[in-house]
């Protein structure tokens, strides 16, 4: 079974996608801020990750930087699922090594699925 780790400080927003996520068949882990879900990408090392961009402690540009920079979780697909869709933080994101780029208000969250279900079947 596929884990899908969830960096996501809105709780409304994180408990829609994980209930969302679970219903389609994936185990769930959420971190609410950017230090706890780089700590638990480390330790769990997902299948993918969802990651928002705004978050408390380490923003989301410095989460996916530092997860493509560490040997165990380089290789692991990093889905950004953000409200933020200037052309450079696109630009900024594929630079890193995201994925993918979902904006949170043009993505219902079964879009989302499709898009997590085809980047983990590449």
């Amino acid at each position: 079974m596929s884990s899908i780790l969830l960096i996501e400080d809105d709780n409304f927003l994180a408990t829609i996608y994980s209930q969302k996520l679970e219903l389609e068949g994936f185990d769930v882990l959420v971190a609410n801020n950017g230090e706890d879900g780089l700590r638990l990408a480390l330790k769990e090392q997902p299948s993918l990750i969802l990651l928002d961009l705004i978050l408390p402690k380490l923003d989301g540009f410095e989460v996916l930087e530092k997860l493509k920079a560490e040997p165990q979780t380089m290789d692991v697909p990093v889905l950004v699922l953000t409200n933020m869709g200037q052309q450079e933080d696109v630009a900024r994101c594929t630079e890193l090594g995201a994925a993918g780029y979902l904006i949170k208000a043009h993505s219902l969250p079964d879009e989302t699925v499709k898009k997590i279900r085809a980047v983990l079947t590449e």
